[in-house]
């Protein structure tokens, strides 16, 4: 089969792998329909994560089910599944309480960019649709497996809701999403952060009020000038750096709250300045499975359009310009058709 393999920074390679087989009974075996380029793929592909060996790329799935190991009940072949990048029985203690990307027993789930992939505990990991869904859902489908519930969880950790500001530190296809979220979740002004007009459009559409275009201290100061003085009540980290970090911490009023979602690199919070801050801190990587069933269902019942964060879409052959077009940020989010 055809698999993409980053072999170094700057280095995609689609190539010829053997396919997927079922290596432990829980396993599940499915036919990709449909993945992307996460924005979280671009650390190493840029040299700001490690990369000690070729490695099969992608996280994010959609695709119909081909083979199951004897321990699977929950789905069978020939159904159309969603999965989340981390697997986990959905059954642990941790599980139960909604965070089933810190289950006991996670594994992550990789190789999406290719036209097979091996699912572990697919019981846990994976929802079917209740039939075949239309063509036009499905990249809507795909954003539900990673960006769309990591910024579902951006919103719910910044607690987003009604007579809410809420302001959204990252314009990526997660903090676009988040704005969904938030818009979804009742709150009554959402500030977008982002310098670029498409994205600002898109913004717009998920449900923005306002944009704030400064970054850093300036773009803390326009947050408190859009709210008295006071700052935000939920701020929604989507990139990861320390920059962005701060500058949500900073932009958050006192007893607000911040959702960190960006994958963190080298972020270092000064204690002094947080004790006196007064603001929640929650985050980490997003327990999607926990709500992939409501977002499925809202996708599938047309309240929901997240698919437009796909702005470009491409055969699998060329996943090398789909990573370029992003890492240049020609592109918000990459669509890969197997």
């Amino acid at each position: 089969m055809r698999a993409t393999i980053m072999h170094a920074p700057g280095d995609v390679r689609v190539e010829e792998r053997d396919k997927p087989t079922i290596q432990q009974p829980t396993d599940a075996i499915i036919k990709l329909v449909a993945a992307c380029v996460c924005g979280s793929d671009l650390w190493p592909y840029r040299g700001a994560d490690s990369l000690n060996k070729p490695a099969a790329m992608g996280h994010e799935y959609v695709g119909i089910v081909e083979e199951v190991g004897t321990d699977v009940r929950n789905v069978q072949a020939g159904q159309f599944v969603v999965g989340s990048f981390f697997a986990s029985d959905n059954t642990c203690e941790i599980c139960r309480s909604g965070y089933q990307s810190g289950c006991v027993h996670r594994e992550g789930v990789g190789g999406a960019q290719a036209e097979y992939m091996r699912v572990p505990l697919a019981d846990g990991t994976l929802v079917t649709t209740p039939e075949m869904p239309d063509a036009d859902k499905i990249p809507s489908l795909l954003a539900a497996s990673d960006v769309l519930g990591t910024g579902w969880f951006g919103a719910k950790a910044a607690e987003a809701g009604p007579g809410k500001t809420v302001a959204v530190v990252g314009d990526g296809a997660v903090g676009l999403l988040a704005i969904l979220a938030a818009k979804q979740m009742g709150a009554e002004r959402i500030i977008a952060m982002s310098r670029h007009a498409a994205r600002q459009a898109l913004a717009r559409e998920f449900g923005a009020t306002d944009i704030v275009e400064e970054r850093g201290d300036d773009g803390v100061a326009k947050i408190k000038e859009l709210t008295n003085g006071l700052g935000a009540h939920s701020v929604i980290e989507a990139v990861g750096t320390q920059e962005s970090m701060m500058q949500a911490i900073r932009a958050t009023r006192a007893g607000g709250h911040v959702g960190y979602v960006g994958v963190s690199h080298d972020v270092e919070l000064p204690g002094l300045e947080m004790f006196f801050s007064h603001v929640h801190l929650h985050g980490g990587p997003a327990p999607v499975r926990d709500y992939l069933p409501e977002l499925i269902d809202l996708i599938l019942r047309g309240e929901i359009n997240p698919g437009k964060v796909f702005d470009l879409e491409l055969p699998l052959d060329e996943a090398a310009e789909g990573y370029k077009a992003m890492d240049e940020r020609r592109a918000i989010k990459v669509l890969l058709r197997p």
